[in-house]
């Protein structure tokens, strides 16, 4: 995130997006509590009509596809750069996605288990950015203007940038078949999407202490490039055990989306009375494995074809984040459902 956010300033956006953020958790929560997410495709039916889910899902098989690959060609690349160099990238991005494939392959309800794993991996290493608060490297002016005086056309593509970047949560819609809820969801959604917010802010903040706002955009991966500076007695290379922990973090992310989008695309195909094939799943894998070596030779290669996909991807990201739970939440009113619809009591 923080090669495309060069101005200071926004920090204040990325607080600003964490709040809006907890709206559309707050939408995605009052979803859960209805039946309607109890039953999976046959809710989305009752709510929308089969033939409009049917189209929604052909272009939600865009936004899954869009996200799949920007999410593997990037850390493909990543792991290229600062731990296999010598290796091609599309080796491994086949290795990555049969990891992925490994996870999805045990179902739904395993393959959401597993962020559990996820999360104990990942979710302290922002702490050890702690690092960089401290003199001599953080100068207090580099986070100046604290306020903007006027918006250019990176500061907008940067308030997008942010928004998909929280993007993600929008997707659990699809998954209420499998996630277990009550009155607690809400809290525990919440929980993180403040713990999100503190990342995001110490990871940039951390980033203006030590590249400052004019070199921030100069680096390819400024956050890797930071975890370079880490020093230890014991653990020689810290950046190369944060990058293999975080390939928990995208097999989870990715294997989700594996399933996403496989039920999307028979749905898609009007498949959804036969029931889920591990032929047709290994196939559709395979479609995407095919898919990501195209577009990895053939765009992400190329820099100015690679801005393309990402730019795309940032926009696609924002809109499903700003637009999917307002629509379930406005037809849900439109069909008068209320309370007396729902699994559970509402609070």
């Amino acid at each position: 995130m923080p090669r495309f956010l060069i101005h200071s300033y926004m920090i204040w956006v990325i607080i600003a997006v964490g709040i809006l953020s907890q709206l559309n958790i707050l939408l995605i929560s009052k979803w859960f509590l209805t039946r309607f997410s109890s039953e999976g495709y046959n809710g989305f039916v009752q709510l929308f009509g089969k033939k409009l889910v049917r189209l929604l899902s052909f272009i939600g098989l865009f936004f899954i596809l869009l996200k799949l690959f920007v999410i593997m060609l990037g850390f493909s690349e990543m792991i290229q750069i600062f731990m296999f160099p010598a290796t091609d990238s599309n080796w491994l991005i086949f290795f990555i996605l049969l990891s992925c494939l490994y996870v999805a392959w045990k179902g739904v309800e395993k393959t959401i288990r597993f962020v559990v794993i996820s999360f104990l991996c990942t979710f302290w290493m922002f702490l050890f950015f702690a690092f960089f608060f401290f003199p001599p490297i953080a100068q207090l002016t580099d986070l100046y203007p604290i306020i903007p005086m006027e918006l250019s056309g990176d500061s907008w593509k940067g308030i997008f940038l942010i928004l998909s970047s929280f993007s993600g949560p929008e997707f659990l819609v699809f998954l209420g078949p499998w996630f277990k809820t009550n009155n607690k969801t809400f809290r525990y959604l919440s929980y993180g999407n403040a713990l999100t917010v503190i990342e995001y802010v110490s990871l940039y903040m951390a980033s203006l202490f030590y590249f400052g706002s004019n070199y921030l955009s100069k680096g390819q991966f400024p956050i890797v490039t930071m975890a370079r500076y880490f020093q230890n007695p014991i653990i020689e290379r810290i950046d190369m055990v944060m990058l293999s922990l975080e390939l928990f973090n995208i097999v989870f992310a990715v294997s989700i989306f594996l399933l996403l989008f496989y039920g999307a695309s028979k749905i898609a195909n009007g498949k959804m009375e036969s029931p889920p094939s591990r032929v047709g799943f290994l196939f559709s894998v395979f479609i995407i494995l095919i898919g990501m070596i195209l577009v990895n030779e053939w765009i992400w290669k190329s820099d100015e074809k690679q801005v393309i996909l990402l730019n795309l991807q940032i926009l696609a990201g924002s809109l499903s984040y700003l637009v999917v739970p307002i629509i379930i939440i406005v037809v849900m009113k439109i069909k008068g459902v209320n309370k007396h619809e729902t699994t559970k009591e509402d609070g």
